[in-house]
This record gives C-alpha cells, sequence and structure tokens, in this order.
C-alpha cells in the first residue's frame, strides 16, 4: 500500500514539473518528462509494484535469487577455468590437428627493419609501356618488402 502510494506521489510531482516547462514553451521537454512521470502510476495500474512488494519482503523470494546468485557464479567459474585450460578435450584436439596443417609453416618472418621509400620518378620522365617495366615494378615492390 505505501509503495503505490509513493509513486503516485512521484507521478504527480513529475506531471507537475512536465507542467510548469510546458508553462516555459519547452514542450517537446515537457512530453518527455510526462511520459517518465506516467511510467510508476502504470506500474501502479498493472499491479507490478505490489508485486515487487511482495517479492521483496519474501524470504522464499530471497533465497530463490540466492540461489541464481550461486548457479551463475559455478557457470562464470567453469567458463573462467575452461578457457584458461584452453576449451574442452576435443577442442584442444581440433587446435592440435590444425596447427599441422598449417598453410605455409616453413614461410619467413615478416622483415621488421626501417621502411624506406623509393625515389619518385620525375614527372617529365617518359612511362614505358613494356612488358619488362611492368615486372620491374613488381621486383621493386617485393624487394621493398624483402621478398
Amino acid at each position: 500500500m505505501i509503495a503505490e502510494t509513493v509513486c503516485s506521489a512521484v507521478s504527480a510531482a513529475g506531471l507537475g514539473v512536465a507542467a510548469v516547462t510546458a508553462y516555459r514553451k519547452r514542450f517537446l521537454t515537457a512530453a518527455r518528462i510526462a511520459a517518465y512521470a506516467l511510467v510508476p502510476l502504470g506500474l501502479v495500474m498493472t499491479g507490478v509494484v505490489g508485486w515487487l512488494a511482495d517479492t521483496a519482503l519474501s524470504p522464499t523470494a530471497w533465497a530463490g535469487f540466492g540461489v541464481l546468485g550461486v548457479a551463475w557464479a559455478l557457470l562464470a567459474t567453469t567458463r573462467a577455468v575452461e578457457r584458461r585450460r584452453g576449451g574442452t578435450r576435443a577442442e584442444r584436439k581440433a587446435a592440435r590437428a590444425a596447427g599441422r596443417d598449417a598453410v605455409a609453416p616453413a614461410a619467413s618472418a615478416p622483415s621488421l627493419g626501417p621502411a624506406t621509400r623509393p625515389a619518385a620518378p620525375p614527372a617529365s620522365a617518359p612511362r614505358s609501356t613494356t612488358s619488362g617495366d611492368d615486372f620491374s615494378d613488381i621486383e621493386a615492390i617485393l624487394k621493398k618488402h624483402g621478398i
């Protein structure tokens, strides 16, 4: 009963603030405040507030929340341990098999040296369209990356 009275008072106060805001010609803000103010009244009218008040004062409900908390803690702990170990046994076996089937197991590590930029050719230099030039550009790019 007290929870319903408090919610009704909060709604009335919120609607009063909305009326003052509308009087100041801030209609969009007033409509938003009115919407928020009507939520507690709607919760009282649907019976949600009474149900929550009964649940908050029920020792059985609190014991149920405790059981749910223990279940959540167990699930979180087992997932953390599973991640730390690297997954289930089948997942570890699949990971080892995938490690053996690497695409390029003998590939070299990338070069970590300082990057150098080749000088840009002068704008007035004529470009040749022969196939030898195309391959020389590709060779320059490969040399730049250390391949």
